[in-house]
């Protein structure tokens, strides 16, 4: 992306377009106000929360550039401010090393460990900060696994926990001799047999203890720590014995320990800034940014620290962490903003429960000027020639619906293969594409469908991208899939669609436009003689038969899938038919569904036309109308006129092809034509005539005027 957006509207280095609530500098936006610094730069900002920020959580479904966020937040104030990122769906944090014992290891334990490594690195004008209270916990945690068979991997271990303590750089010597003593220490602790966390703990506190420099002071105060642990008693060494013991119960008894090892690591940020020493050489406050939040690892990070704040125990950290989906029953109080509302004020009033002190944030998708920009940025790589079409920005932004996601991989495209002669979105969506060099490339639409449908049951959605609703998804299932998947594998894609955040659209399974058209596009490149295809639309004509009227549609569902068979007749006949019969408003909605029926004819294994040309445009246009004969006894003008009308709506909206000016004004004539037919339908008509050309061209879907705009 284009790293360098305007400030008017977005941050300057980040590239990401619509994002500018969140990176402004002036007036600062939502990020300078939390963290106290600007986005990339050593200059303060008066905190908009200076006693307890809010833990900000950015919802949404795939592809709306959470991952981006944080990524974008990590450039900005690393090597600033201590900063930290971890993704909970890294495969780190789904299980235990091989060699490790599970009741000694935890996704929350894994993400402290990650974290702090990255938050103790130095910064501008401070050194290394120290974590001396969660490597303690931490230590005593990892005893519980350890036995002396296996003195390797204690070592290596107990150096990277013991690491953390740590306020000098490894480089430097002193960490890694005064680490091995300590681990020398811990291992002549371990008799032969029976358990080693008292030991192990007992040598660790010793450790910490001796010693008179200002280090080894830290590590005495953070030994004392501990002795507040619930029924400790005041000894450090029983509250670690206790905290060991209640992580390797696990259950609810973990959730405690791992709850006080978060607050150990917070315990120790806050130690970081103690003192006015400190104050002077630290700016803003530490940054810790947590992906897929939903998951193990981030959300026992978030419950954690929520439960603390609203029982008092403070912390200044600043959390932003991103969430899959609109929401989480561990946020069902949280406050609730789309990002563009944070840009100046949050007014975030925190309340009595955990998730009130949390903040969720909408991340919108873009708008199709932010569309229009990354497009330019695309053209301005490309060399010769070489121009984008005038409309591919709108219909890009038509297509993808505002998805970062999808329009940044076909700006992609653009650059790659508009050269070589992929002008339509269709084209570009099939030619391959490479989003890294040192990657091979494959077609944009697997690329996609790669990122916004990991995790298996691909084929599955690709079938059920042509179904409505989940009887016809049922219908699809027994006919298409294997007899194991059933109504409960439909039920299960519904779940997961509606927890994934997509979006759900009346008369359609898969209600998200863009992701439906890229599985209906992976439905007909599945094979080269588009065999699938056909069968799937053959089987949802023949449930829509078999319901008839009952299914309360008009047939309309029916005509729907016969037009994505290339059979039109049908669709002409009963549109021809109902237009002096039904209400012009709804004969103007069943146009639009059956029309919004997929149009993929014949292409070869490579992706290719075969046909060449869209013959929708020659029958929108008239140019077929000598050659079409329309059937005897009924009224040849309106039966061309609704023929011409039909291929020009059908061409106009098709996601993965640009409109046609020339079909939009044929389109205009049309419509302007059937109102004479109809003088009482003749202002929705008329206002049809007007706004779907327009639309059309714009990038806009199209839509039935309303009764008060018809009447203007």
């Amino acid at each position: 992306m284009d790293r360098t957006a305007d400030q008017g509207g977005d941050a300057v280095h980040t590239g990401l377009h619509g994002r500018g609530a969140l990176f402004d500098t002036d007036p600062p936006g939502l990020a300078s106000r939390l963290v106290g610094l600007r986005p990339f730069q050593l200059r303060a900002t008066p905190y908009e929360h200076p006693a307890e920020p809010p833990f900000v959580v950015f919802t949404g479904g795939r592809g709306l550039g959470k991952t981006a966020v944080l990524l974008a937040l990590r450039e900005a104030y690393r090597g600033h401010t201590p900063t930290a990122l971890i993704d909970g769906e890294e495969p780190q944090f789904a299980a235990p090393p091989a060699d490790r014992p599970p009741e000694s290891w935890s996704p929350v334990g894994q993400a402290l460990t990650t974290a702090a490594e990255q938050l103790a690195e130095p910064v501008k004008g401070a050194g290394r900060i120290g974590f001396p209270r969660l490597s303690s916990g931490l230590l005593a945690v990892a005893a519980g696994g350890w036995s002396d068979r296996d003195l390797p991997r204690i070592r290596q271990e107990a150096e990277r926990i013991l690491l953390l303590s740590e306020t000098e750089s490894w480089l430097s010597g002193f960490a890694g001799r005064w680490v091995s003593k300590v681990i020398s220490k811990l291992v002549a602790s371990m008799s032969g047999t029976g358990p080693v966390v008292e030991p192990i703990i007992e040598a660790t506190l010793e450790a910490f203890t001796e010693g008179v420099s200002p280090a080894h002071r830290r590590l005495r105060r953070a030994a004392s720590w501990y002795r507040d642990y619930p029924n400790a008693g005041g000894s450090p060494k029983l509250a670690l014995i206790l905290l060991s013991r209640h992580f390797r119960a696990g259950g609810g008894s973990r959730r405690h320990a791992e709850r006080h090892l978060v607050r150990a690591l917070l315990a120790d940020l806050d130690d970081a800034y103690a003192g006015v020493v400190q104050r002077s050489h630290r700016r803003g406050r530490p940054v810790l940014l947590i992906d897929n939040v939903q998951e193990p690892a981030g959300l026992g990070i978030l419950e954690a620290v929520l439960s603390d704040r609203a029982e008092g125990v403070e912390d200044q950290a600043v959390f932003f962490t991103a969430l899959r989906g609109p929401a989480h029953p561990a946020l069902c109080n949280a406050g609730r903003l789309v990002l563009p509302e944070t840009a100046r004020a949050t007014d975030w009033r925190p309340g009595t429960s955990p998730s009130s002190r949390a903040l969720l944030v909408t991340l919108p998708p873009l708008t199709p000027d932010d569309s229009l920009h990354l497009m330019d940025t695309a053209s301005g790589h490309l060399a010769g020639p070489v121009a984008v079409p005038p409309q591919l920005p709108h219909a890009t932004h038509r297509l993808t619906g505002g998805s970062p996601l999808g329009i940044t991989l076909l700006a992609a495209s653009v650059r790659q293969n508009l050269p070589g002669g992929a002008d339509s979105l269709g084209a570009l969506l099939t030619a391959d594409v490479a989003p890294h060099e040192d990657r091979p490339g494959r077609p944009a639409y697997q690329e996609l469908l790669g990122r916004l449908v990991p995790g298996g049951r691909l084929d599955e959605l690709t079938v059920l991208a042509a179904a409505h609703d989940r009887d016809s998804a049922c219908s699809l299932a027994q006919a298409r899939l294997p007899e194991d998947f059933g109504t409960s594998g439909v039920l299960g894609l519904e779940e997961r669609l509606a927890s994934e955040g997509w979006t759900t659209a009346p008369g359609h399974f898969v209600g998200d436009p863009f992701l439906r058209a890229l599985l209906l596009l992976r439905l007909h490149h599945d094979d080269p003689g588009h065999e699938r295809w056909q069968a799937v639309h053959r089987a949802l004509v023949d449930h829509y038969q078999d319901l008839g009227e009952s299914a309360g549609t008009d047939g309309r569902y029916r005509l729907h899938h016969e037009l994505a068979l290339g059979k039109a007749d049908f669709a002409v006949a009963h549109l021809r038919d109902t237009f002096p019969l039904h209400e012009t408003r709804d004969w103007l909605s069943a146009l639009l569904f059956i029309a919004s029926a997929p149009y993929y004819h014949a292409h070869g294994p490579d992706g290719r036309d075969v046909e060449g040309r869209d013959h929708r445009a020659s029958v929108a246009l008239g140019r077929t109308d000598a050659a079409h004969r329309p059937p005897p006894d009924v009224d040849p003008v309106l039966h061309l006129r609704v023929r011409r009308l039909l291929h020009a709506v059908w061409q106009l909206t098709d996601p993965l092809v640009l409109p046609d000016p020339r079909v939009a004004e044929r389109l205009r004539f049309e419509l302007e034509q059937l109102s004479n037919l109809r003088p009482a339908g003749n202002a929705l008509l008329w206002r049809a005539s007007r706004d779907w050309p327009a639309d059309a061209l714009a990038g806009r879907p199209l839509r039935v005027p309303d009764d008060e705009e018809g009447g203007r």
